[in-house]
């Protein structure tokens, strides 16, 4: 039992290193340490906290490393929040790739941000910020370039509770699975689809997609 327990770290940095590299990303030995023990922490705090419905190390692997990583290519900007983190989905794999990108990851859920500034503290993520509130009453002294999320459930919800953290010209990136027709045709009024990316997610079958909003 020992030797499979030493051996689960190894085992879970060479499925993320063989995962990113079939997404055609590029990713050093840090940042896979990185992930794999963000993971490792994932996993023990889950069994108290309930962070995650998957409870075997190998499915969160795609389901929540590589599928956060997905969105890798379309992040062009800056200063991002994640609303709805959660146990930091996307945002913290997106920091570890990201160093020079400032993230701040937003949970109205004290256990969960709790987790969050262990990560932070234990990784040593100097790009990442962690803020307890819920969105509506979250009033940021600087505003953000985009918002992130993949909690949402609906692109509606997403920019109404969300657009008074955006600065000018700021984007909205929705990750969603299949291509949500019905919610866009609710926001349509107001925000415009600026780009829409398949997503492949090595492991997972369903359809993923990234959407760019714009007002």
């Amino acid at each position: 039992m020992t030797a499979v327990v030493n051996a689960m770290p190894q085992l879970v940095s060479e499925q993320i290193r063989v995962g990113v590299q079939s997404m055609g990303l590029t990713i050093n030995d840090q940042q896979v340490s990185q992930l794999a023990e963000y993971l490792t922490l994932f996993d023990k705090w889950n069994k108290a906290y309930n962070l995650s419905a998957i409870r075997k190390v190998p499915e969160m692997v795609s389901r929540h490393i590589l599928d956060s990583l997905s969105v890798v290519p379309y992040i062009a900007v800056e200063k991002i929040i994640d609303v709805g983190t959660g146990g930091g989905l996307p945002g913290i794999p997106l920091a570890i790739i990201f160093p020079e990108k400032q993230f701040t990851l937003l949970d109205s859920n004290g256990k969960k941000t709790r987790f969050l500034f262990q990560v932070k503290t234990q990784l040593q993520l100097g790009n990442v910020t962690i803020e307890n509130a819920r969105v509506e009453k979250y009033h940021p002294e600087q505003k953000f370039d985009a918002v992130i999320s993949r909690a949402f459930s609906s692109l509606k919800d997403m920019t109404d509770n969300c657009h008074h953290l955006l600065a000018e010209y700021g984007l909205f990136y929705a990750m969603k699975g299949v291509y949500p027709e019905h919610e866009l045709r609710e926001v349509e009024k107001h925000y415009k689809v600026s780009a829409s990316h398949p997503l492949q997610v090595p492991g997972e079958e369903g359809q993923r997609h990234l959407l760019v909003l714009t007002s």
